[in-house]
């Protein structure tokens, strides 16, 4: 499809559900973190968020894999494979007897759900580019958001009737339908006389060449940078919204509006992008992260690290706008430069930018105090460190242009 085409609704919609099950198999465990800690008896509560961590974990190991076999084999089998390994996850899962196998079961999801998140990607890069592709993966995000606006709501729906076994189910059933509808109703997107000789020297040379590449490589660092941020803040949440302020299971809506601000920055980039490019946006959605972030730690410290919940939700829903800004135009300009071998590239791309996330994420939400304090600070160091990537390259183009 060229890129003046309409483009068709089903691909869209196709592309948000598959590009989902990252979402829906991390937030619509979060209301049940606390009774998975209770079952399988969970001594300290901080380590229940591995049931978040491990899924990038598995991620960040799965996407590596994903994006060659779909440039060799086509998009399709490439996923049928992954999500053959989501469903032995969710089946490890529902029938865990211990926390660890959980957790297992857990990584195997992550794995799976790789290629859903780098194989879409690359459909989609195989029909659009630049503008267009960017327009069209803030269009899928309004759909994507709505899945960790209401994931939390459908775990918490199924707790009051059922325990958290039941959510893996759920998930179970979803995911076998998606495939179905993949199988029957999207043709393959990668033509075969695209397809790449299937070689550990052409995954290398993918590999090397994405690396190499340094807008490609720096945008990776900066999105890594910013999606650990995030994680941190995912990885908490339960803990912040649900215990600290007592949320109870009001969570799930508490959380879903916070979600919903990804989504109204998704469109909003859609609008925007013509306008004034993916490099200006990056660029000023971290300057007013990092600011926010400046403003809101002075006042949560005077606070004794506990801010009125109204001015939290406000704080949060101006950040998450930020990310929504984010998320999107740095993983196409990271992608951009490598179309001929966009499933590789995506791959690498994405394993370093999820591999980079899980460790500062993660190490945000292990310093979890109680208090708001930790996630602030790694909304400021991440979102300065991403800026000051940003600015760096900025200032690189300009010296090469001047000469």
């Amino acid at each position: 499809m060229t890129n003046n085409q309409t483009t068709p609704w089903p691909f869209i919609s196709l592309m948000a559900t598959l590009m989902s099950f990252v979402a829906l198999a991390i937030d619509a465990m979060l209301p049940a973190l606390g009774q998975i800690g209770q079952d399988l008896k969970v001594q300290n509560p901080n380590d229940v968020q591995l049931v978040i961590s491990s899924i990038f974990l598995g991620m960040s190991i799965g996407l590596i894999f994903f994006g060659p076999i779909s440039d060799s084999f086509g998009r399709k089998p490439g996923i049928y494979i992954g999500m053959s390994v989501f469903i032995v996850g969710c089946l490890t899962s529902i029938f865990s007897p211990t926390f660890e196998i959980m957790i297992v079961g857990r990584v195997l999801q992550g794995i799976g759900a790789a290629s859903c998140r780098v194989i879409t990607v690359a459909m989609i890069r195989d029909r659009f580019e630049g503008i267009a592709m960017a327009k069209i993966m803030s269009l899928i995000m309004i759909f994507f958001i709505l899945v960790p606006a209401l994931a939390p709501s459908i775990g918490q729906l199924i707790l009051m009737v059922a325990n958290w076994r039941v959510i893996f189910v759920f998930m179970l059933f979803l995911s076998i339908t998606s495939v179905l509808f993949l199988a029957f109703r999207q043709p393959e997107t990668l033509e075969v006389d695209k397809r790449l000789p299937f070689s550990l020297k052409t995954i290398l040379n993918g590999i090397l060449e994405t690396l190499n590449n340094y807008k490609a490589r720096n945008y990776t660092i900066a999105s890594g940078l910013v999606f650990g941020a995030f994680i941190g803040y995912l990885s908490s949440s339960q803990q912040i919204l649900q215990v600290q302020y007592k949320l109870g299971k009001l969570f799930p809506i508490f959380f879903g509006i916070l979600a919903l601000a990804i989504g109204l920055a998704s469109f909003a980039n859609s609008r925007w992008v013509d306008r004034f490019g993916m490099e200006k946006l990056c660029q000023k959605a971290l300057m007013i992260l990092v600011s926010l972030a400046i403003f809101f730690l002075v006042f949560s410290y005077f606070n004794d690290g506990h801010p009125p919940l109204i001015a939290l939700m406000l704080y949060l829903m101006c950040s998450f706008f930020c990310f929504g800004i984010l998320f999107g135009n740095l993983n196409t300009l990271a992608v951009q430069p490598l179309g001929h071998i966009a499933g590789v590239a995506n791959s690498v791309i994405s394993s370093l930018q999820t591999f980079i996330s899980v460790i500062l994420g993660g190490s945000i939400g292990h310093y979890y105090n109680g208090t708001i304090i930790p996630v602030i600070v790694g909304f400021l160091i991440l979102g300065l460190c991403g800026l000051i990537v940003l600015l760096n390259m900025e200032r690189k183009k300009n010296i090469l242009c001047l000469e």
